[in-house]
């Protein structure tokens, strides 16, 4: 868990994710179009990837990738990050949080 939080405030977004999963894929993307660098982990190419997803799955992330953190502060996964996205306050969240300029 400490490992996470650790990770989580490494950039204004982190994002947990697996290599081969299309919906981490989605919400990687919904982050680069509009310029935001986030730092991506992604858990099936670390050794220690089931610790994380453990403690992922313990924040409340079900399933535990995607995972997204902004500002350092869990915010969810793919569903909640979508919503976010189109109800217009995920622009809101990334400029607070110093990852989107514009």
């Amino acid at each position: 868990m400490d490992r996470v939080a650790k990770l989580a405030t490494q950039r204004a977004v982190v994002i947990f994710s697996k290599s081969s999963c299309c919906m981490c894929h989605a919400v990687k993307r919904l982050f680069y179009e509009p310029g935001v660098s986030p730092a991506i982990y992604e858990v099936d190419e670390d050794p220690r990837g089931k610790e994380v997803e453990w403690a992922l799955a313990r924040l409340g992330c079900n399933p535990s990738v995607p995972a997204v953190f902004i500002g350092g502060k869990f915010v969810g996964s793919a569903n909640t990050v979508m919503t976010y996205h189109l109800n217009g306050s995920l622009k809101k969240m990334l400029r607070e949080a110093g990852a989107l300029w514009l």
